[in-house]
């Protein structure tokens, strides 16, 4: 017998490139800006959870929607929409060393 996959927001790797874009970042800036979490993802790895074919960690969901300036459930909830426009980038580095 086979494991069912548990169940992932439809929308989830549309938004995580959402996101991405409307920052206006590559996806090595995005995994630049995001390599103080433990198990930093790579470009690739942001590459994957953009077509959906990898499911990103909890702490990168938390990272990223603190990059962006909105919550997790707008990430994760297919019922929430992203807003049109995030912060300007320059108001997202929190501390000297880029970590947000």
């Amino acid at each position: 017998m086979g494991q069912r996959q548990r169940p992932r927001p439809k929308r989830l790797a549309s938004k995580i490139r959402q996101v991405r874009l409307l920052l206006g970042l590559t996806q090595e800036q995005l995994a630049g800006l995001l390599n103080h979490i433990d198990s930093p993802p790579q470009a690739g790895h942001i590459s994957e959870f953009e077509v959906g074919r990898r499911e990103p960690s909890l702490l990168f969901l938390l990272a990223l929607s603190r990059l962006a300036g909105v919550t997790v459930e707008q990430l994760v909830d297919d019922e929430m929409d992203l807003p049109a426009k995030l912060p300007r980038r320059s108001k997202l580095v929190s501390n000297k060393d880029g970590r947000v």
